[in-house]
């Protein structure tokens, strides 16, 4: 699969985040949690609590670079996760590719859902919207693709390993679509690059707020 395969499927790229987060956004790139901490220079109980499960938001403070937060990641539950995780993976493995990578939305229906949910109905929150080829053809050898929402296991979460995140340039599409063996062939729900995109800025499109379309 091609970077003009994926942006001939979904033009855009959705992430959604903090209003104050985008000035740093914009300065540093987009930033994984694993990449946060180590600009931040966090210490090792702020690091333990970054990778746990995290029933609030952490707050990164650094006397040059101010301040960032790294969002709760209460949509995922460790007893569930024990449950539906494959390859010998456990809770703490999972959360650790979750924290090194970043993520986006493909489809207005999703994204509108996220936006929609309980847990973000009191929280003010932006949408950064991406180019999708410009984006996969800078990070292609980084990307990946997803048929989950990869951190949640709310309502019937499916199984998950270490084959969820298919490398983008190692895809072939017909062969990803059916390869879980699910009745109705799969579709991208994710999309993930690993670690850091320090020129994020460069792919911006728009950027609007949690309250308009």
């Amino acid at each position: 699969m091609t970077p003009e395969d994926l942006a001939q499927r979904h033009p855009r790229l959705y992430h959604l985040t903090s209003p104050e987060a985008v000035e740093s956004i914009r300065r540093h790139g987009l930033l994984p949690p694993l990449a946060l901490l180590d600009l931040f220079e966090a210490d090792a109980g702020t690091r333990a609590r970054v990778l746990a499960r995290r029933p609030e938001a952490v707050v990164l403070t650094h006397p040059v670079h101010g301040q960032a937060v790294v969002t709760d990641n209460r949509p995922l539950s460790d007893l569930r996760l024990a449950r539906i995780l494959d390859d010998g993976l456990s809770p703490d493995d999972w959360r650790w590719r979750l924290a090194e990578r970043v993520f986006f939305w493909v489809d207005g229906r999703d994204l509108a859902k996220l936006r929609g949910a309980r847990l973000n109905r009191d929280r003010e929150r932006v949408v950064i919207e991406f180019d999708t080829l410009s984006l996969a053809r800078a990070d292609a050898d980084r990307l990946e693709i997803s048929p989950i929402n990869s951190g949640a296991t709310i309502h019937d979460p499916p199984r998950r390993g270490v084959g969820t995140y298919a490398p983008l340039l190692d895809t072939d599409w017909p062969e990803w679509r059916r390869r879980r063996g699910r009745v109705a062939p799969d579709r991208i729900k994710e999309v993930t690059i690993r670690g850091p995109v320090p020129d994020a800025g460069a792919h911006i499109v728009r950027i609007w707020s949690n309250d308009e379309g």
